[in-house]
């Protein structure tokens, strides 16, 4: 039965992005009719949630996606994981929500857009948290085994590391995150390395380095918001 319900309620909505703007009251609409058809489609609380928080009302989002987790938790909760981290800063509550996937699959997955697997989503959230010691273990055991290494993975390691101030390791992450992928701010990073360092030929050298690939528009990018330990230069 609950099969059958939720087949009619995404038929409903099937073309719905093609016609309407998930803003629109239309949008919103369809949605509340493909939930009476069904109360447990939980891809309908999910859908009406975005625009709620794109548009910063948190609280209707928070009651929408939770509505979302209870009904498919493994669809999603690491989707709920990764707006507590990227939109709220709720490093503890994502954290929560990714130990509770981890009992319930042995593949987490990924954030939404792409940028981070859960695992080093959760890395950060710890370093953010003031525990970069855990932080550290997560993220390289996480990379010793990793395929693919996520675009901005070595970043956060170097980051964490810098914070811990264990420059070495620091600057060695760095160089592999520019091995990788080259960014700006990682160049920026080695530079206040070099400084640590009183090495101040190399550090000219890197901030020289990070201004270009800056102007070649080769830095780190997230629609909404920034990067964690995002460096401004």
């Amino acid at each position: 039965m609950n099969d059958t319900l939720q087949y009619k309620a995404c038929k409903l909505v099937e073309d719905i992005d093609e016609k309407y703007y998930q803003f629109s009251k239309e949008f919103q609409m369809l949605y509340d009719s493909a939930l009476v058809i069904c109360p447990y489609f939980s891809w309908g609380y999910r859908e009406k949630s975005v625009a709620y928080l794109k548009s910063g009302d948190f609280i209707t989002w928070k009651k929408l996606i939770d509505k979302a987790v209870l009904y498919d938790t493994l669809l999603n909760l690491g989707y709920r994981a990764w707006c507590r981290y990227e939109f709220f800063r709720d490093y503890e509550g994502a954290i929560a929500d990714i130990d509770l996937l981890e009992t319930k699959t042995p593949e987490i997955g990924w954030g939404i857009n792409g940028n981070y697997h859960l695992t080093v989503t959760k890395a950060i959230c710890y370093s953010e948290l003031g525990q970069g010691a855990k932080a550290i273990d997560i993220l390289s055991t996480y990379l010793q085994k990793a395929h693919p290494v996520g675009l901005y993975d070595y970043y956060q390691l170097g980051a964490i590391y810098f914070k811990n101030k264990d420059y070495t390791r620091s600057a060695s992450a760095f160089r592999k995150q520019i091995e990788h992928h080259e960014l700006a701010e990682a160049h920026s990073y080695l530079s206040l390395i070099y400084k640590k360092f009183h090495t101040d030929s190399l550090a000219n050298q890197e901030l020289q380095q990070a201004r270009q690939l800056k102007a070649e528009g080769k830095k780190l990018r997230m629609v909404y918001t920034h990067h964690s330990n995002t460096i401004f230069f």
